[in-house]
């Protein structure tokens, strides 16, 4: 007995240890990770995700792909919303995980990115052609893939929340409007829509990290700050100069809904040289500032999905 059970005691630590970290694990999200998503979506092999292209196929089939590994189910009968771009097919992205209180789980969050990018530039950089697009957007499409698992692991959001990638971004808005009518034509009880576009490089002269597009319209980014007991969210006088809010897909839903809908990101343009250009790569990026920013935007999307009332309004304007 003096040695079975030392033995059984070592044994219980162990698999108690090992236990918590799996299920650590399984909601961490990692500098690691994201990059493995942003190298993939960045990768030449993709040829920039045009909308239309082989590459964007195979993006929209990796992205579909990480959404059954988590077991976020398709919002409709599969994961690919498709719409037509003139002569041709496009696709976004839709997946959700229901909400597990039996009033909310009626009312939707979405958080959403666009995936697609503008394919082979016309500005050749050393015989490279390609605009790879990894802050624009393969950075916001990782993060949105990275809440998606956590939540799908957690499974503590009483409202549902519905991950979206849009296609046709570049074309302009054309997904994000295409999916926004289609949800009001069917009377989606919509709470609120955050996007998540350029998060790829942190600002270095800013007492935040991110800033939210459209910040007067509403309250969004004072509550998410109250929710997360820190100043994380912004205002950016680029933004507003170059009426950023209007430029990113969050704005097809504002137009729809007529609801609280912004971007968070972390580039307006001030701290990044590579925009629509073919050195946008993925090893430009910082990863631990990506892993930084979503782990600290989850806890407020968190409390945003189960709060008992709709707490984020619009501002009289």
């Amino acid at each position: 007995m003096k040695k079975i059970i030392p033995f059984f005691i070592l044994l219980l630590i162990y698999s108690c240890k090992t236990s918590v970290k799996s299920d650590s694990e399984s909601i961490t999200i990692t500098a690691e990770e994201l990059e493995s998503m942003v190298s993939y979506l960045a990768s030449d092999d993709l040829n920039g995700r045009d909308t239309g292209s082989e590459g964007i196929d195979k993006a929209a089939n990796y992205l579909e792909n990480q959404l059954k590994s988590y077991n976020v189910k398709p919002y409709f009968e599969t994961y690919k919303d498709e719409f037509k771009v003139g002569d041709l097919d496009a696709f976004n992205v839709v997946g959700v995980i229901e909400g597990n209180d039996a009033d909310l789980k009626d009312e939707f969050v979405i958080i959403g990115a666009h995936y697609d990018h503008i394919g082979i530039s016309k500005k050749i950089v050393q015989n490279d052609s390609i605009a790879n697009g990894a802050n624009d957007n393969a950075a916001g499409t990782s993060s949105v893939l990275a809440m998606a698992k956590y939540f799908a692991a957690k499974k503590n959001n009483k409202r549902s929340l519905m991950f979206v990638f849009f296609s046709a971004e570049e074309k302009g808005l054309l997904g994000s409007k295409h999916l926004a009518n289609k949800l009001k034509s069917e009377n989606l009880d919509l709470y609120t829509m955050v996007n998540m576009e350029m998060i790829g490089v942190p600002f270095v002269d800013r007492d935040y990290v991110a800033f939210v597009t459209g910040y007067d319209k509403s309250n969004m980014a004072n509550k998410m700050n109250e929710y997360l007991g820190s100043n994380l969210l912004g205002f950016s006088e680029i933004s507003k100069k170059y009426n950023l809010f209007r430029q990113s897909d969050n704005a097809a839903f504002y137009d729809a809904f007529k609801l609280p809908c912004h971007t968070i990101s972390s580039c307006d343009l001030s701290n990044y040289d590579y925009y629509h250009h073919v050195d946008d790569e993925a090893d430009k990026l910082d990863y631990k500032h990506m892993a930084s920013l979503i782990n600290g935007i989850i806890p407020g999307i968190e409390k945003m999905s189960n709060t008992a009332t709709k707490e984020i309004v619009l501002k009289d304007e």
